[in-house]
């Protein structure tokens, strides 16, 4: 007996609902599409880098659920349905999967990324192309941050050219910890990555330890006192505008910060909220996607309208 696929399409807000109903009641998978790809009525969904979307389906929305052999479609149905107060179940289609390699399927749709002048971001099942190079371990999870996006490439590309050895480095908003791990495989020292998510910060630790890199994670609460030489944030435009009397803080006189999320549209705008404290414009732009560079004015007051605080680490 072949793996099936359960088909369901109906509005979004049940589409989030019966999505989350099929796997509590033992969906091997489920995942949510827009019934209107490819059509003049598809919807895009962002949310990446950073921050959660505010809605994880569409309007007219797809649920497809990879069925276990042994399960009932038309059970399964009903028992979601009625888990999530539908008055009746919906109308489904069936189709058969074939029987694959999941795990090396899923493998092959991963290769190995160069990215800068001569940073390799390899999967663990893959050989590094060239031994020699900045060699980042990283395998596709929960956190973001694997250097497909164009935000992160942008930030990688910088970093690799910016940081000197002995340099403190904060990562505001870590997601994997791949600018951290990078940072400090560039001869950065401290190097500090802070995420909102514990998910990610344990995430970003793992992988660190993988890279056998020396970086220290914490939540924002537990963020160390101190300025940095660098300060990245991939995030996104809103919470950057809103952190810029953050960041800037956290920013040493005659420091950099790196500012990447930020739609080529919106850069103006998030340059805005830093320049009381920071000269800062475009240092690049890729697919639509900017980074926004700058340094720390001398006798600047900090963010927060203070004096400098101490710096952090070895200059």
């Amino acid at each position: 007996m072949s793996y099936r696929e359960l088909i369901v399409e109906l509005d979004r807000t049940h589409a989030e609902a019966l999505s989350d109903a099929l796997i509590e009641l033992g969906a091997l998978s489920v995942s949510v599409e827009d019934a209107d790809a490819d059509t003049p009525d598809e919807q895009p969904l962002f949310g990446e880098p950073g921050l959660t979307p505010d809605r994880t389906a569409w309007q007219h929305s797809r649920v497809v659920a990879l069925l276990d052999p042994e399960q009932e479609p038309a059970l399964l149905a009903a028992a979601a349905a009625n888990a999530i107060g539908l008055a009746a179940t919906p109308a489904f289609t069936l189709r058969d999967v074939p029987e694959q390699d999941w795990v090396r399927l899923t493998q092959s749709q991963f290769e190995p990324i160069a990215i800068g002048k001569r940073i390799w971001v390899v999967p663990s099942w893959h050989d590094a192309p060239d031994p020699q190079a900045l060699i980042l371990e990283l395998d596709p999870g929960l956190a973001f941050g694997t250097g497909s996006h164009p935000t992160t490439r942008l930030c990688m590309e910088w970093l690799e050219e910016s940081v000197a050895p002995g340099q403190s480095v904060l990562d505001y908003g870590c997601g994997s910890g791949i600018l951290a791990i990078l940072a400090q495989k560039c001869g950065a020292a401290p190097v500090v990555g802070v995420d909102i998510d514990p998910q990610a910060v344990e995430s970003a630790r793992l992988n660190s330890e993988r890279n056998r890199a020396d970086v220290a994670y914490a939540l924002p609460d537990a963020c160390p006192a101190g300025q940095f030489d660098i300060v990245v944030a991939n995030i996104l435009s809103n919470p950057l505008k809103l952190m810029a009397s953050m960041l800037s803080a956290k920013v040493k006189t005659g420091g950099r910060i790196a500012l990447s999320g930020v739609l080529a549209r919106q850069a103006e705008e998030v340059a805005a909220a830093y320049r009381p404290w920071i000269d800062i414009g475009v240092w690049r732009e890729h697919e639509g996607w900017v980074c926004l560079t700058g340094v720390k004015r001398a006798g600047e007051r900090n963010g927060n309208g203070d004096a400098a605080e101490g710096t952090a680490g070895n200059h």
